[in-house]
């Protein structure tokens, strides 16, 4: 449901409470108390039968009684009275929630899957159950039993416990700090972080998002929430449970290596979330993103009286990756004419134990006008010479006059150590983070930094793949279905190696043989060469070859291949006698002396999907455990910053006599992998493990590959957590003229098609698509153009079949609860008339279909005659803007039109 009536649970007009009561202690008596202690000015309405009247309020003995239906009711009844009343709230017309009850079970047939349902059936909104309640500020709603009231402020908190809610309440009260809202989500059984994410991403009262998460359970729609949400404002997440043993069972080193929490790991950085480890380091980033816009730049300069403390926190900088900023030669010299001869001269600015305010306020009004730097740190150490909260009171002064000014406005942050009460009431009137100690100011600082990282990498255009890279699907598919077909999971080599060749990933040749005689023939080419052979066991059953002896390396000569093979059929007849032998597999032995060992593969995790791994390989991949996970579909940047995040990506640099690893090729292998599984959902896990990699490319020397049936069906991967590259879509259609276009959905790499697009288009048609003259197509301008989440919006791109030119591209964007589209559609000046306006409209409603949307619609131009006319041939309607006498708004019924015909010729 998404945002469905959240509206009205963080804002309601009236609210009930079911349960209400006198008995002191009780829930209902506590949540009536907060509601009206907190200032709510709607209606409040204590629901129980048993009394007639509770904190001076009427109360009343049902829902179906009460003078008017409540937006909002409160349950805090037993158990087994729950579902009963979210029936009577329903039938009423209540549109949200609260359960505080705990206890109704959890899976198929339990009471909470009964009450959602029932809710369902109605419309009907539901927080928890088993949690604390909601805070609004804004609306003055304190709908919970915390122990106390949030301040009112631009914080969102979104908490699966309530008691790290609760406990985040108090620490903010303490300091200052406000929420928009608080959510504690409990069970989760309807509304959850996915809904949240989009109802406070929009939410202009809303700056930054917090989370506390101990589970996901839809990953795509959660994805999907989180992504749109990091676009518009920093979110910060910490996840428990981050040592769970999920692993230990796993038939793959890499299914072995890819635990729940890397997965987790890998499943934030793909959103461009910000995770912290701890509750400290969720309070840090509350108290800065309480106080700091993020900013641009990442250098920092420190201004301190201690040394020592000040050299702490130039150590924990560097530890946590953040970088030291320098200081100008006219800034040394301004510091040079106000500190005493003894100060440090560099950076952390030392200003000496006996520093008083002036020399603080000169100092850092020297920093604030210094291009050297792009934020300060503020450090004071109480000493008896001079007081802190004076010298807090001289910086608070200078950063009120830089932003009165209306000059620099560049952030600053500080770190009163032992931080005193005084001071830190100081630093809270003027919104500037203050912390207890050195390394909690300088991780504040880095998660500003981090998140405007992470925006730029979110919008980097990646490279563009090979054009020559056209996976044999077809032959991978057959290889898949005739392994299923026989009822077997694991591939056999000759089959993995038939599969990773058609997705032109190099690997080693592999031949069978089912005698020692043919063994020894199938060696003779590879010894002929002056090459040696690797011998392994092929069973279906034996899974880990070298466990029986099963496998027999670098083998020189026919007769010892003929030898190693009889040894080893006659140590699997003995060791395994269960197991059904097809023969051996003979291989070249890969001799690539400075090539490194690395792994690559895909993994299944259970509420993510595919993942992929990389890594240090060899037979103690285990034991380095140097890996890093990320969500399919990779392009060329995300499998590079993939490989950054491993150790062993040092040594692919040159060192000493070894030249440099082909990272690019290993990079291609990461992307080939992804593709492998967006196309083939029944594959499982692929393990490649070794594949080495050198300057001369990579080889595959092992792999194994495991399969499952994929029941759920649809378009693209019904498991992965990332919607991948919809290629489903791709066509070509024949215009009026009779000249074909190439219709495909947009890729992120497709931004300098656009740039040389947007000279083909005149500025009146400029205007006329984006309301007002356009003449920067900036890296951001575009990237917002073509880096798209394909499970919320889409763009199809036409391109001249015969030059490759881009002709026109038509959008549509789903809102958050999937129902309404909004289009825009954009041609080349110089090719109007051919019809591919009206291809590209309905190629676009042909989508909003199979989608599932009901509605879409679009603002257009009063003056623009020509698309308003094209929208009412669709069957748009087309209506007055109400804000806006220049704009039309063209609205299209989709559930009400048939299955559009398709006007296309498949390519």
């Amino acid at each position: 449901m998404s945002t469905y009536r959240l509206d009205k649970l963080f804002s309601p007009r009236s609210v009930a409470v079911i349960g209400a009561s006198p008995r002191p202690g009780s829930l209902g008596l506590t949540f009536l108390r907060n509601l009206i202690e907190g200032g709510f000015d709607g209606k409040i309405y204590p629901v129980n039968p048993h009394h007639r009247e509770v904190e001076g309020k009427r109360c009343f003995s049902s829902i179906a009684k009460l003078p008017e239906v409540p937006e909002l009711i409160i349950i805090a009844v037993p158990p087994r009275s729950v579902l009963g009343v979210i029936e009577e709230a329903g039938q009423c017309g209540v549109a949200a929630a609260i359960i505080a009850t705990s206890g109704l079970g959890y899976g198929p047939g339990s009471l909470s899957d009964r009450t959602r349902s029932a809710a369902r059936r109605h419309g009907l909104r539901i927080v928890g159950p088993n949690c604390i309640g909601v805070i609004a500020p804004r609306a003055r709603l304190n709908a919970s039993f915390a122990a106390r009231n949030a301040l009112p402020g631009d914080l969102a908190l979104i908490s699966q416990s309530g008691a790290v809610a609760a406990g985040l309440v108090e620490w903010a009260a303490q300091r200052q700090v406000g929420f928009s809202a608080i959510v504690s989500l409990g069970d989760k059984i309807d509304v959850d972080f996915s809904d949240c994410l989009d109802f406070f991403s929009g939410d202009t009262g809303t700056r930054a998002i917090l989370l506390y998460i101990e589970s996901i359970d839809n990953a795509q729609k959660f994805m999907s929430a989180a992504r749109a949400a990091a676009r518009t404002k920093p979110v910060v997440v910490i996840k428990a449970g981050r040592h769970a043993q999920g692993a230990q069972a796993a038939a793959t080193h890499t299914g072995a290596m890819a635990g729940s929490d890397a997965v987790y790991e890998a499943v934030f950085r793909r959103a461009g979330l910000l995770r912290v480890l701890d509750l400290d380091q969720l309070f840090a980033a509350a108290e800065t993103l309480g106080r700091q816009k993020p900013f641009p730049g990442n250098r920092l300069a420190i201004l301190t009286n201690g040394g020592g403390v000040g050299v702490l926190a130039v150590d924990r900088l560097i530890d946590l990756g953040g970088k030291l900023s320098g200081i100008s030669d006219e800034t040394r010299k301004q510091l040079d004419a106000i500190l005493p001869p003894t100060w440090s001269h560099g950076n952390p600015i030392d200003i000496i134990g006996d520093a008083d305010p002036a020399r603080y306020k000169g100092a850092l009004e020297a920093l604030l006008a210094d291009p050297e730097n792009d934020a300060i740190l503020i450090l004071n150490v109480p000493t008896a010479v001079a007081g802190a909260p004076e010298a807090a009171a001289a910086v608070a002064d200078v950063i009120k006059r830089d932003r009165a000014e209306g000059m620099r406005k560049k952030p600053v942050f500080a770190a009163w150590i032992g931080e005193d009460a005084d001071s830190a009431r100081v630093f809270e009137d003027v919104h500037i983070p203050h912390f207890a100690t050195e390394a909690d100011a300088v991780r504040g600082f880095l998660q500003l930094v981090r998140y405007r990282e992470a925006q730029s990498e979110l919008m980097e255009t990646p490279d563009s793949l090979p054009h020559d890279f056209v996976p044999d699907t077809a032959a991978a598919q057959e290889i898949v279905a005739t392994v299923l077909a026989e009822g077997r999971h694991w591939l056999d080599p000759l089959e993995v190696n038939a599969l990773l060749r058609a997705y032109d990933i190099p690997v080693a040749p592999v031949t069978l043989a089912r005698t020692p005689d043919e063994a020894a023939e199938a060696a003779r080419p590879i010894l002929a060469e002056g090459g040696t052979v690797a011998v392994k066991i092929l069973s279906p059953d034996i899974v880990h070859k070298s466990d029986i002896g099963g496998v027999k390396l670098d083998l020189p000569t026919e007769e010892g291949v003929r030898k190693a093979t009889a040894d080893i059929f006659e140590r699997a007849a003995r060791l395994r006698p269960d197991a059904a032998i097809k023969g051996v597999t003979i291989q070249p032995m890969i001799r690539r002396a400075k090539a490194r060992e690395l792994i690559v593969g895909l993994a299944d995790d259970p509420s993510f999907g595919p993942i992929v791994l990389f890594g240090r390989g060899g037979t103690a991949v285990e034991v380095i455990n140097d890996k890093a996970l990320a969500l399919p579909p990779l392009d060329l940047k995300l499998a590079d910053d993939l490989i950054s995040r491993t150790r062993v990506s040092r040594i692919l640099k040159a060192y000493r006599d070894v030249p440099a690893a082909d990272e690019r090729a290993i990079a291609l292998v990461l992307v080939k992998l992804a593709q492998l599984a967006a196309d083939l959902p029944d594959v499982r896990e692929v393990d490649i493990n070794p594949l080495l990699a050198d300057q001369d490319g990579v080889i595959a020397v092992d792999a194994r590959v495991a399969v499952a049936l994929e029941t759920r069906k649809g378009m693209g991967h019904p498991r992965f957590a990332v919607r991948p590259y919809p290629k489903e879509w791709e066509r070509t259609i024949t215009l009026r003229s009779g000249r074909k276009a190439f219709v495909r959905p947009v890729r992120p790499e497709d931004e300098e098609e656009f740039r040389r697009f947007f000279q083909h288009v005149t500025p009146e048609d400029l205007r006329l698509r984006f309301f007002a003259p356009v003449r920067d197509f900036s890296h951001t301008f575009l990237a917002r153009l073509t880096q798209l989440d394909y499970a919320r919006a889409i763009a199809f791109v036409a391109f001249d079949a015969q030059t490759g030119d881009m002709m026109g591209a038509v959008r549509l964007h789903a809102d958050a609860n999937h129902e309404t589209g909004e289009y825009a559609i954009l041609l080349r000046s110089d090719l109007k008339g051919l019809g591919l306006g009206w291809a590209l409209m309905r190629l676009m409603i042909e989508w909003a279909k199979v989608e599932g949307l009901r509605v879409v619609e679009g603002q257009v131009l009063r003056e623009n005659v020509t698309m308003l006319d094209m929208c009412r041939q669709l069957g748009f309607s087309i209506r007055n803007d109400p804000d806006d006498p220049e704009l039309r708004v063209v609205t299209l019924p989709i559930a009400a039109i048939d299955q559009p015909e398709h006007l296309f010729e498949e390519a």
